[in-house]
């Protein structure tokens, strides 16, 4: 029997929070039961690996290229080209309202609205069309989906005790403490064994806030001039953020590694993760830093349901960047001296990758409803 279809939709296939939870889903999935497919606007980092586990990608204008009418004509298209899709989850934020309503419109029986964030971002004018399709989700929702509580909340309002909480797992066991991969990835970057080394894995985009980071990491190499910033991603700020690099003259501490596919190994390089998001649903980077034993310093502004264990530290935004740096420091000194992996913990409290997907794969599963003839 042929596995079941699910079209996966989303914005692009490149490095980023819910692209890594999906593909972390995917790769945990019985693909002879059940299989991902995607619709995408933007190219990424990911596709070649979704084709050669047998996913199809379906590439259409976003939103933002050529406006609203032009991406809803594409997405009836597929739609309508493909009645095997008899389930269509979206982790496109409020933008979902629009692939629900032409998926029901379609007659497709199961539609999931995934909510990964709790804010909107871009100026007035896209959030005031976000939030005109965000109306759009519970009419035309069958399933509500989250990756914590406050994400429910930001996204489905009075809906939001209905939603079903996906954890926003990670394998453990890829992520522990390896000095071997340690000592490989710094030896790749050029890294002395003892430099102190911080790192931020994400895109660069007004949400991640590499502005007060590149501010932060200025205090520490005021201290300690040794001292490394590890940036992995890409994005719309990252020229801006190169330029802020120079003007702070740290062009010599400062890394930018670009899109990576071995975050767990880079992770073994840093000793301490640091995190001043404006906002966030649940970050998968902080699970990942967890579970490579890591102490995080956070911003306090995101949800409080990410610090799965001691090693997240959250400090206010309004701190100066002396106050976090010095937290950084002696939190990176003892990581250096002792580390190990808090992996019963991150997967007592759901955090599993494995457990996630066969609850997702489950619910496909029971849900899917065959066409009628």
């Amino acid at each position: 029997m042929a596995p079941i279809r699910v079209l996966q939709c989303v914005a692009g296939l490149d490095h980023g929070g819910y692209e890594s939870l999906l593909m972390n889903l995917y790769r945990h999935t019985d693909t002879t039961l059940v299989q991902f497919d995607f619709l995408s606007s933007f190219p990424g980092v990911y596709e070649a690996e979704i084709l050669a586990c047998g996913g199809v990608i379906h590439r259409i204008p976003f939103i933002t290229q050529k406006g609203p009418f032009a991406y809803t004509h594409a997405l009836n298209k597929v739609l309508a080209a493909h009645p095997e899709y008899r389930i269509v989850h979206s982790h496109m934020d409020k933008f979902s309202g629009l692939v629900m309503r032409q998926a029901r419109r379609a007659g497709i029986p199961v539609r999931i609205a995934h909510s990964h964030n709790t804010q909107n971002e871009g100026g007035l004018a896209f959030q005031l069309v976000k939030d005109y399709y965000g109306r759009m989700v519970l009419p035309n929702a069958t399933h509500l989906f989250a990756c914590s509580r406050a994400a429910a909340g930001w996204m489905f309002g009075p809906k939001a005790p209905d939603a079903h909480i996906l954890p926003n797992g990670v394998d453990p066991a890829r992520f522990a403490p390896n000095p071997a991969a340690r000592g490989a990835v710094r030896a790749e970057l050029g890294l002395a064994p003892q430099a102190p080394v911080f790192g931020h894995v994400g895109r660069f985009t007004p949400q991640k806030n590499h502005e007060q980071l590149l501010d932060i990491f200025a205090a520490i190499a005021a201290r300690q001039p040794e001292a490394i910033l590890l940036l992995a991603g890409t994005g719309p700020l990252q020229g801006e953020m190169r330029r802020k690099t120079d003007a702070l003259g740290l062009q010599n501490n400062v890394r930018f590694l670009g899109a990576r596919q071995d975050v767990p190994q880079l992770l073994q390089a840093m000793d301490c993760f640091l995190f001043p998001s404006l906002h966030e649903g649940l970050p998968v980077t902080l699970v990942e830093a967890q579970a490579a034993g890591l102490p995080v310093l956070a911003s306090a502004a995101i949800t409080r349901e990410v610090c799965i264990t001691p090693l997240v530290q959250l400090h206010s935004l309004s701190d100066p960047p002396e106050a976090w740096a010095a937290a950084a420091l002696n939190a990176a000194g003892q990581s250096r001296r002792s580390r190990t992996s808090p992996l019963e913990a991150i997967a007592a409290a759901g955090y599993d990758i494995r457990a996630a997907a066969a609850w997702l794969q489950r619910f496909y599963l029971e849900h899917w409803q065959p066409r009628l003839p």
